[in-house]
């Protein structure tokens, strides 16, 4: 049995595990969309839209997961067991990062997108759909935020760290929106955007309809 003292190697024993995983993961599927689309201009494009969908999936599940965790109902799941889901929490952001790392680099280093460096990085400092980038920006801002002080749980104050988690899910619809409006394949992808929207919606409704009016009290004492 692991002893509160040799918790803090074991979490970064997994977050090592994870990280190294998601650039496994990150470098088989870049390596294989380069195989699919060498010689091709849009090669570039094409390797950030991938990379880029495929963290907001990955976000969405996560997002999920995390609510999930903190569910009132989450005591009538036998399994995963809590600790199985926490690690697997810890997974999906490892990936999530990873993924995303790749599609803001792959699109600031695309000399035909017209984001570069400073559109991938810097609020309304793109040429190409500037307000839709921006939102992305600030996503990916939002979710560098939140994944540092997830590191950092137990070492912050509860009702400080629970504040700022909170975040996830402003990020993930800043993301959404990204998604839905930076795209020039929206069109093809409307199915994805609006049933994965659509689970968040109901999973976070859930969550807060689930409590007792006295959850909901103690809840609100809780954030004050």
């Amino acid at each position: 049995m692991t002893t509160v003292r040799g918790q803090p190697i074991l979490r970064r024993t997994i977050v090592g595990l994870a990280a190294t995983a998601s650039a496994a993961v990150t470098g088989v599927l870049i390596g294989s969309a380069v195989g699919v689309v060498e010689g091709n201009r849009m090669a570039p494009w094409i390797i950030a839209r991938a990379t880029g969908i495929s963290a907001y999936v990955l976000l969405v599940l996560l997002v999920v997961l995390g609510l999930l965790l903190s569910h009132p109902w989450r005591t009538r799941l036998a399994r995963p067991s809590p600790a199985t889901r926490i690690r697997l929490h810890i997974v999906l952001a490892a990936l999530t990062l990873a993924l995303t790392i790749a599609h803001v680099v792959m699109l600031a280093t695309d000399r035909f997108a017209g984001v570069g460096w400073r559109g991938a990085s810097l609020p309304m400092q793109s040429s190409y759909r500037p307000a839709a980038v921006t939102l992305g920006v600030l996503g990916a801002w939002g979710g560098l935020v939140v994944g540092s002080t997830a590191l950092l749980a137990g070492h912050l104050p509860r009702r400080l760290w629970w504040r700022v988690h909170k975040v996830a899910i402003v990020a993930l619809v800043l993301v959404w929106l990204h998604g839905v409006l930076a795209g020039g394949d929206t069109a093809m992808l409307r199915w994805l955007y609006l049933s994965t929207g659509g689970l968040i919606a109901i999973v976070a409704l859930s969550r807060y309809l689930a409590r007792t009016p006295a959850e909901q009290i103690a809840h609100l004492a809780a954030d004050r």
